[in-house]
């Protein structure tokens, strides 16, 4: 079986200790595969919290998949942001912004879905979708297709419909019909399974909260996600877990287990 841990929304430079801590021993525990960092690593995108993503990153001393959110992309900055937004994302966690992971039982795809001419809302272009689905296309029955972006493709709430990705028509349909089983997402610190509707085949948009940070959303304490699949899990079940951050047992704990088939042939 594969597990693959994802930490969102870390926002280094609001990051509380206990609950890094506590976050480390997770992953020690639970001993996954791979972790994905779906975007807003940091706060303001200063080099000293890249410089303590990083640290937490080593310390976690997994494979890993990132991609930068929009706090990631200097916003005070005028002329940085226009001229190298990335510039310290690239310096810690090298310049490929869209990395693929593909392992016997996992395909992993990465979206940059951040422009530096927006504030914060995201957008996936007509090239990314047709990239994504390529890939995705190469993969086999016995791999759980996920794709990462950072704002959410689906939405629970009417009010953060505003946060929703923008293409996230089009990239619904195109990579469900390549094969996508769950598209990965964060930026609302708000997490939830949901199962998408309308699609060729059955796709599922699985939310992580915010990891580490104090910016929690009131009811949302701060959480991640386990995915387990694989061979030694029921046949075709992809079993996605939440585990929030519980303040009595200074320890993430698991609060929701969510099970959903992908189809195969």
């Amino acid at each position: 079986m594969s597990v693959l841990l994802q930490i969102s929304d870390t926002h280094f430079g609001t990051e509380q200790p206990p609950v890094v801590e506590a976050l480390l021993t997770l992953a020690r525990q639970q001993r996954p595969d791979l972790f994905v960092l779906s975007g807003d690593i940091t706060q303001r995108a200063r080099a000293c919290q890249f410089k303590k993503a990083r640290a937490f990153a080593d310390r976690l001393g997994l494979p890993m998949l990132a991609v930068p959110g929009n706090h990631d992309i200097p916003l005070f900055d005028l002329w940085t942001r226009l001229r190298r937004p990335y510039a310290g994302y690239i310096a810690v966690f090298g310049d490929d912004l869209e990395p693929v992971h593909a392992s016997p039982e996992l395909m992993v795809v990465c979206v940059n879905t951040t422009r530096a001419w927006r504030h914060k809302h995201g957008e996936v272009s007509g090239q990314q979708v047709d990239r994504v689905a390529r890939l995705l296309t190469d993969a086999t029955d016995a791999q759980l297709r996920v794709v990462v972006v950072h704002q959410p493709i689906a939405v629970t709430r009417a009010e953060d419909e505003q946060n929703r990705l923008r293409g996230h028509t089009a990239a619904m349909q195109r990579w469900s019909a390549a094969g996508a089983d769950v598209v990965m997402g964060g930026h609302i610190h708000l997490p939830y399974v949901l199962a998408l509707q309308g699609l060729t085949r059955p796709m599922w948009a699985v939310q992580a909260g915010t990891a580490v940070s104090s910016r929690v959303r009131a009811g949302a304490p701060n959480s991640v996600n386990l995915l387990r699949w694989g061979a030694h899990a029921a046949q075709h079940v992809c079993q996605i877990e939440q585990w929030d951050f519980s303040a009595t047992d200074q320890a993430f704990v698991r609060v929701k287990l969510t099970e959903v088939y992908p189809a195969r042939k």
